[in-house]
């Protein structure tokens, strides 16, 4: 039986909601099982990051924001908020869609574990020594 979230309020096709677990409840069950395999790693890699709902989508801070992700209607995105990363990464990354500060993949291609650490802790590295997205340009 699905979960209904706890707090969820609908404006503009997306539902409000308070934590990531209900965040997670509220999307399909094939996103869910991607972004749940995601959150994992990302709490792996990042034991210290603070797990938050930030505009409306699942995300982490450590020294700032680190990484957030969200599922859409036809992909999943992993958001690394760096565009150096993106730009640093970008032969691991060819397979995938990039915008800015972003990766989407297929919920049922979801982007492997050892990737994901990689970049999470590539953002550590950024936010402790005082960088981020918006520093480099």
């Amino acid at each position: 039986m699905k979960k209904e979230p706890s707090t969820s309020k609908i404006t503009k096709d997306r539902i409000r909601v308070e934590t990531v677990d209900d965040y997670l409840a509220a999307v399909p069950d094939e996103a869910r099982v991607a972004l749940a395999r995601l959150r994992k790693t990302i709490k792996s890699a990042a034991p210290k990051a603070t797990e938050v709902i930030s505009y409306q989508i699942p995300a982490y801070k450590h020294h700032g924001l680190l990484v957030g992700f969200a599922a859409a209607k036809d992909h999943c995105t992993f958001h690394l908020m760096s565009t150096s990363l993106i730009r640093d990464h970008a032969p691991e990354l060819k397979d995938y869609q990039l915008g800015k500060g972003s990766i989407r993949f297929a919920a049922n291609k979801p982007l492997p574990a050892t990737l994901v650490t990689k970049l999470v802790k590539a953002r550590i590295a950024e936010n402790e020594a005082g960088r981020n997205y918006r520093d480099r340009k």
